[in-house]
């Protein structure tokens, strides 16, 4: 009980905004989740960048405020996989990401 009371009262802790804001960033990860079932030509190549800028500028933040919050950087690296994944389907759909040919099979 005295951890839990710890916890409670901590700078990090269900009273600030330090644990509330990574909780309710977590439906982006959830989000980019569920997009992950969509065909790659619904995926928005602006948005998608946008979330990647931010969770990466975020995850900066989380490591240098004080007292580090460590949940919103697992979050925000979290959502940083998941965006560049729904990244590199969107480029290669595009046709920005196609394989090198092998030049050694074309001699």
């Amino acid at each position: 009980m005295a951890a839990f009371r710890a916890f409670l009262n901590s700078p990090v802790g269900p009273k600030t905004t330090h644990f509330w804001g990574p909780v309710a960033n977590w439906g982006f990860v959830v989000a980019g989740l569920v997009d992950m079932q969509k065909p790659p030509e619904m995926i928005s190549g602006n948005m998608t960048a946008a979330m990647c800028v931010y969770s990466g500028l975020f995850m900066r933040f989380a490591w240098m405020v004080q007292p580090r919050n460590y949940l919103l950087l697992a979050c925000h690296a979290s959502n940083e996989t998941v965006q560049m994944y729904q990244f590199s389907r969107w480029a290669k759909h595009q046709g920005y990401l196609q394989p090198k040919e092998d030049k050694s099979a074309s001699t």
